[in-house]
């Protein structure tokens, strides 16, 4: 993309923005990254430590998580293996391009993470809306990480207790219920309490040894089935010409990095634009190969039939599957308190631009706002994953939001960028950029405009 001369919107007067304000929200950054600290008096981005090689790694496990799951369904709803690999091949593009317009963005307004970039490129509007985003994003996020949760529990008490899986269980600490409360207040709430998460980059590591050990796992077992799998009805072609556009809030999940992406771009040791073009491409490639992997031979292993999680259409007694499940639950049970750690500090960095208040007066008052922060959010997940029935229902809906951060929100900054530099003519290169962005801004609220009124239409009618 081409540099213009002018500058980018920085206007922080608006809500009394402080730089305190601003250190709080910059908390939302990716567990492995270690990035140099923003200097106000320099005019660009300081190199970091983070490697090319090493930053293809850690966009990976930003985009790799329990969305994969969800990945066989979406490939039935979508009509078949050629429409869900034809959708996703589709999608990536915008994807990528997304993320190789906020590195563009993050030097011009040499900001560090996601929704500051897009306050300073955007303005206090758009800048606010992503910062509420990003708060529900990882409000539902969580909720589905304790859905995960029950799902796989319910399964590995089966295998252990040894109860046929259609009479249900019969013993009050079986419930999933009780089961999925215990195992949230035993391990995630202390996880989730502490003001600093230092164990995310340890947790890192063990999600992407999960989410491979699945995916080997589901090609496996489609590739050597067991012998009491009945044959199934494998769909070639969508109910619906809807049914593919409902699949897409599974895949814009799934490859939802783009809110971790920035600090990731800032860390590098040479945070230029076409390396991280490069950096991101092969990330993506990499992801797409797993999420293909997994979406093909779980739907072909069960077709039309295939649960909203893969991992609960196979047999409770299957052992490589059982590890599977304790793999994802170890997962999830890491990865909520980075989720929650995420949204509580967007919140925190709302509240103190609201009141205008620095971090420095507000010490006293900031534990007990954030005890009462923790527990509210904990107990509002809690309980409406206990009474959601499936993970596919919140994934629908959070779902559109990635739709945003993917398309939404880049769009918007690419334009804004654009229209800011300074020039006395106008290149066929600069229109071409602008269209660009405002077809990502309409396709994104096309997106999630359909998806999230399908879920709450169908959410109704159910």
């Amino acid at each position: 993309m081409a540099q213009g001369t002018g500058s980018i919107n920085s206007d922080y007067k608006d809500w009394e923005w402080s730089e305190d304000a601003g250190e709080r929200a910059r908390l939302l950054q990716s567990p492995s990254v270690e990035t140099v600290p923003k200097n106000s008096e320099s005019q660009g981005n300081g190199p970091g430590a983070t490697s090319a090689l090493g930053a293809v790694f850690i966009v990976v496990n930003a985009a790799l998580g329990a969305g994969l799951l969800n990945f066989p369904a979406a490939f039935s709803m979508a009509g078949g293996v050629a429409a869900g690999i034809t959708l996703q091949m589709c999608m990536l593009i915008f994807i990528i391009g997304g993320l190789v317009i906020l590195a563009y963005c993050s030097q011009a307004s040499n900001e560090r993470t996601y929704q500051e970039v897009v306050w300073a490129v955007c303005g206090k509007v758009p800048g606010v809306l992503c910062e509420v985003a990003i708060a529900v994003y990882t409000f539902g996020t969580c909720i589905a990480f304790l859905i995960i949760i029950g799902d796989q529990e319910d399964k590995l008490i089966a295998a252990l207790v040894k109860e046929p899986e259609e009479v249900g269980s019969s013993h009050w600490y079986t419930d999933r219920k009780f089961t999925i409360s215990i195992t949230a207040f035993l391990l995630i709430l202390p996880l989730s309490i502490p003001k600093e998460i230092g164990f995310q980059k340890y947790a890192s590591s063990l999600s992407v040894i999960g989410t491979w050990y699945v995916t080997a796992v589901i090609i496996i077992k489609y590739i050597w089935p067991d012998k009491e799998l009945v044959p199934v009805e494998i769909p070639t072609s969508p109910s619906t010409w809807t049914a593919v556009f409902n699949a897409m809030p599974t895949i814009c999940f799934g490859f939802q990095c783009h809110v971790s992406s920035v600090p990731v771009f800032n860390s590098m040791k040479q945070p230029e634009v076409k390396t991280w073009g490069a950096v991101v491409t092969a990330a993506m490639v990499i992801a797409l190969f797993v999420y293909t992997g997994t979406g093909i031979c779980g739907f072909l292993t069960f077709g039309a039939g295939v649960e909203q999680d893969v991992l609960m259409s196979y047999p409770s007694n299957d052992i490589p599957v059982a590890l599977a499940r304790a793999f994802i639950i170890l997962c999830v049970l890491t990865s909520y308190p980075i989720l929650h750690f995420c949204g509580r500090a967007v919140l925190e960095g709302l509240w103190l631009r609201y009141t205008g208040v620095t971090v420095e007066e507000d010490v006293i008052r900031e534990r007990r706002r954030r005890l009462l922060q923790t527990i509210s959010w904990f107990l509002l997940t809690l309980l409406l994953a206990l009474f959601i029935p499936d993970i596919g229902k919140v994934i629908s809906v959070i779902g559109g939001l990635a739709a945003c951060f993917i398309f939404v929100f880049p769009g918007l900054c690419l334009i804004q960028a654009k229209l800011s530099e300074i020039q006395e003519t106008r290149a066929i290169s600069w229109w071409a950029q602008v269209s660009y962005g405002v077809f990502m801004v309409t396709l994104g609220a096309f997106i999630f405009g359909q998806t999230t009124a399908n879920a709450i239409f169908v959410d109704l009618t159910a």
